[in-house]
């Protein structure tokens, strides 16, 4: 028999992260830092509203687009939060999640052997996704001295004249680091000044602890060169229901939009009538949430520093990316063993790219007893090395 699969699809390797936990399932007393999902519950009454679009027979397809008053809930919502105005009719485009928009996006904007810029460490898809758009991944590594914010200097000398896409993430996965106003100004300058666009994963804005979150697409010259991507899944603890979108200008957006028709034909229904009211009365939960996540970064913190352990301050997200570089074993095999000695689950850095060797993303989404615990666990495990 012939082999029924694709090169391109047979030569990419499965997620790192998914290894570690596919081993973890098999054990017990488990304590896992490692699946980077909200633990509260989806606020009350987003899912009152899902169960009222069900009482009321809201069960069948939507417009490929969205739901029209959902669309509009977003433009409102996008222009509040990074400043940025976009035509709920044309410029936004409701998906199955943020990754939907990310995968379909990549498809529609490269061909082959264009080149994607991606800073990383980085969210596990952006890599595969690309070389499945025909496209070329161009690894630009972050560096713990800058906090694993992308300078100018790195994204100059990655640039070539193939390089059509840069994908930024911040707050970002897996590292926690943003980026503020004073650090996207000379990408944005960068940008325009050498034709690039920009896809911005921005599914971890509600979760910024230092300052207000700040888009590319509010500078000049980058509404029109960026697509915007967030969701619900992260500030809203809403992973389940598979709801994202993405923003831009209306030649991308048709475009995206035709690709989703023809492989998803409409994000789930409940979800989007129950994300409506998400976006319109569910500011006080997310700051709550906020909140309560922030202290238990700053519990982590303290206690790494406590245990020596050297980690540079993150401000976003709900990730630490510690450096475990002292105690002479790969990031992979820390993982390994912490997993097996001290039934403590977390991922190694190296499965969000090359540049994460040496350090772990521990998710501190988890309630206060457990990260008690995994610190016991953890400081034991480093105390036998």
């Amino acid at each position: 028999m012939r082999d029924p699969l694709s090169q391109k699809i047979g030569n990419i390797p499965p997620s790192g992260i998914r290894k570690f936990f596919d081993v973890a399932a098999t054990m017990e007393d488990v304590i896992s830092l490692g699946v980077g999902e909200p633990d509260f519950d989806t606020p009350l009454k987003v899912r009152e509203e899902a169960k009222r679009s069900l009482d009321k027979g809201q069960t069948t397809y939507t417009s490929n687009s969205g739901l029209q008053e959902l669309r509009d809930e977003i433009a409102v919502y996008t222009e509040r939060t990074i400043g940025v105005k976009y035509n709920p009719a044309t410029e936004v485009l409701i998906t199955v999640g943020g990754s939907e928009a990310i995968d379909a996006t990549l498809r529609c904007m490269l061909n082959p052997g264009d080149e994607v810029l991606l800073p990383e460490p980085a969210f596990v898809s952006y890599h595969p996704c690309t070389i499945m758009a025909d496209g070329v991944p161009v690894p630009i590594p972050l560096q713990d001295k800058n906090d694993f914010r992308l300078t100018v200097g790195e994204l100059e000398a990655a640039h070539t004249p193939k390089s059509k896409i840069l994908i930024l993430s911040f707050p970002n996965n897996p590292t926690g680091a943003i980026m503020t106003a004073e650090d996207l100004a000379p990408i944005a300058e960068f940008c325009v000044a050498n034709d690039l666009y920009v896809i911005s994963d921005e599914i971890y804005s509600e979760l910024s602890y230092k300052d207000d979150h700040v888009s590319i697409a509010s500078f000049p010259g980058m509404r029109d060169r960026t697509v915007v991507i967030n969701g619900f899944s992260k500030g809203f603890a809403m992973t389940g229901w598979r709801l994202g979108w993405a923003c831009g200008p209306e030649l991308i957006i048709e475009q995206v939009l035709k690709l989703h028709q023809y492989a998803i034909m409409c994000a789930p229904t409940t979800s989007q009538h129950a994300a409506i009211v998400a976006l319109r009365d569910c500011a006080d939960e997310v700051i709550q949430m906020r909140e309560s996540y922030n202290e238990r970064r700053e519990f982590l913190m303290a206690e790494f520093d406590r245990m020596g352990i050297s980690c540079f301050e993150p401000f976003g997200a709900f990730y630490l990316f510690p450096s475990i570089a002292q105690f002479g074993l790969s990031s992979d095999d820390f993982a390994m063993r912490i997993l097996e000695e001290e039934r403590l689950a977390v991922v190694p850095g190296t499965a969000f790219g090359a540049s994460g060797e040496g350090f772990l993303r521990l998710c501190y989404a988890y309630s206060m007893e457990e990260l008690k615990e995994a610190v016991v666990r953890f400081e034991r495990f480093i105390n036998s090395l």
